[in-house]
């Protein structure tokens, strides 16, 4: 049976501004509150695991079942849109998203805590891509892009506000209430968007769901996501595991693409690819987002661990990154409708690069200001990243392909993200190490600069074991300190190489 050939709104009036501005405020929302999840567990992992009774191990599949199922609902959105309705779908996913959200809270022990991540995950897969679909298919041409840059601030903003929510409410409330406030947002969401565009749907098609095609991206999308949240606890290829699930990740991520080529109605429409803006815009929102939060993993590392931050101030310390975005939005977006963004994102690109290379003469005494101002500064990179690259992706995109082209685009976007920051923090240790070796040679009967730092610590009342206790920490501070400043300076040189895949991309005829 084909698809009805009109729209499920059609016949009714368009919408007014009014009804737009609800969507503005709904549809945001609904990302923010995904996002924000996806990083407001991690802070308080220690306190949720001990009150359970868990090893902090068991702990880290609270965070790895929730992104597992989540990676490989969000490339299913296109499928299930076509099949159920963009509008039925967004609010089944956003009810489902909260109620396991509520059941989260209430878990009674570890195991049906991550049973009803699990769920989270799933639900809440087709959130962000419809929500992002929705918001751009309902506003005028001419307003689209700014449409999308209202979207894009919540993505740029929520990574830094997670962490520092979660802080908050595991030091001063019960952790369940990191899950609990899902459930208000989530209800306001529903009723926001049901009021204006439940009677609007996108027309269905009964579309064959495809076993063989979800088994095959539920093994190679599932095996990949597990891997980067478990390899650094189990020492990446030096476990079995981890070498098993690689294999599973690339014979079942070869086997998925070989399916869908020959698939007449593939669940992961592969076409998209042909688009060459699509193709650059999806690179390099992926190795954008993989260098950006490897950055977000590893600054409150490096500064909780060795810079004396606590928890809560090293979130502080990182929330500046977001008052750009939030005050250029509207400003990318109406410079966003001119043809030709490359320069827009070329800009970004320059602006992350320096201020990776700020990041790389940290101290040991560096002092707040030294830590905030770059951040401040790259707020301004990420507000001419997510809107102009994002627009730059989509623009050749047909409408109806919309909610695929979105699916596909964040899992993407949020895998990479994912092999960021497992990667800095992997790289991190693995680079202190080879630091801490070589500055430890100095450290002997010979070397003057030795004899004298030992003499110092003696002199104000050290035993030597203690005085060579206190060298051996400072050696280990170092180390991490150089071993940061290595991997900014890593992503400084990528962020500037990655200019050159810019412009490969094409410009839009007219503004």
């Amino acid at each position: 049976m084909a698809a009805i050939a009109l729209r499920a709104g059609d016949s009714l009036p368009p919408i007014t501004a009014r009804e737009r501005a609800i969507l503005t405020f709904a549809l945001p929302l609904a990302t923010f509150m995904m996002v924000v999840d996806l990083t407001i567990t991690n802070v308080a992992l220690p306190t949720i695991a001990g009150n359970l009774g868990a090893s902090y191990t068991q702990g880290t599949w609270i965070i790895t079942s929730y992104s597992v199922t989540n990676a490989i609902a969000l490339p299913l959105t296109g499928r299930l849109a076509k099949r159920y309705g963009e509008v039925r779908l967004f609010l089944a996913s956003t009810a489902l998203f909260a109620l396991a959200s509520v059941c989260c809270g209430l878990a009674p022990n570890i195991t049906a805590l991550v049973l009803f991540r699990v769920f989270q995950g799933a639900a809440g897969g087709p959130m962000i891509p419809l929500a992002q679909s929705l918001l751009i298919n309902n506003y005028p041409k001419e307003k689209k892009v700014m449409a999308l840059a209202l979207w894009s601030m919540t993505v740029s903003v929520a990574p830094v506000i997670g962490p520092i929510l979660g802080g908050a409410i595991s030091d001063s409330y019960h952790w369940s209430w990191i899950f609990f406030i899902n459930a208000p947002f989530g209800a306001i969401v529903v009723y926001c968007v049901a009021k204006v565009l439940y009677r609007r749907d996108s027309p269905t098609s009964p579309a064959p769901f495809g076993t063989v095609n979800f088994l095959f991206l539920a093994l190679g999308v599932g095996a990949l996501q597990t891997l980067l949240d478990k390899g650094k606890e189990l020492d990446w290829f030096h476990s079995d595991l981890i070498v098993a699930l690689a294999v599973v990740a690339v014979v079942g991520i070869t086997l998925l693409i070989v399916w869908e080529r020959r698939d007449p109605d593939p669940i992961i429409d592969l076409s998209l690819f042909k688009s060459r803006n699509y193709s650059v815009g999806a690179a390099l929102i992926s190795l954008g987002m993989m260098l950006y939060m490897g950055t977000v993993v590893l600054l409150p590392l490096l500064l909780q661990t060795w810079h004396g931050y606590t928890a809560t101030w090293a979130g502080l310390a990182l929330a500046p990154i977001g008052l750009f975005p939030i005050v250029l939005t509207p400003l990318i977006g109406r410079y966003s409708r001119r043809p030709d963004l490359r320069p827009v994102v070329t800009l970004s690109f320059l602006i992350f690069a320096g201020c990776m290379f700020a990041r790389t003469s940290f101290a040991p005494q560096a002092d707040l200001k030294f830590v905030v101002l770059p951040q401040l500064i790259q707020g301004l990179a990420l507000a001419t990243f997510f809107v102009p690259l994002t627009a730059l992706a989509f623009m050749d995109t047909p409408r109806e392909k919309m909610a695929s082209a979105a699916g596909l685009f964040n899992c993407v976007r949020t895998l990479f993200g994912g092999v960021g920051a497992s990667v800095a923090t992997t790289l991190w240790e693995r680079r202190e190490a080879f630091h801490h070796t070589r500055l430890v040679e100095n450290i002997d009967g010979i070397n003057p600069l030795s004899i004298r730092a030992l003499e110092s610590l003696q002199s104000m009342g050290l035993g030597e074991s203690e005085a060579l206790g206190y060298l051996s920490r400072e050696i280990t501070k170092q180390g991490y300190i150089f071993a940061g400043a290595e991997i900014f300076q890593l992503c400084a040189f990528a962020f500037l190489a990655m200019i050159a895949v810019v412009w490969l991309a094409r410009t839009q005829r007219g503004a």
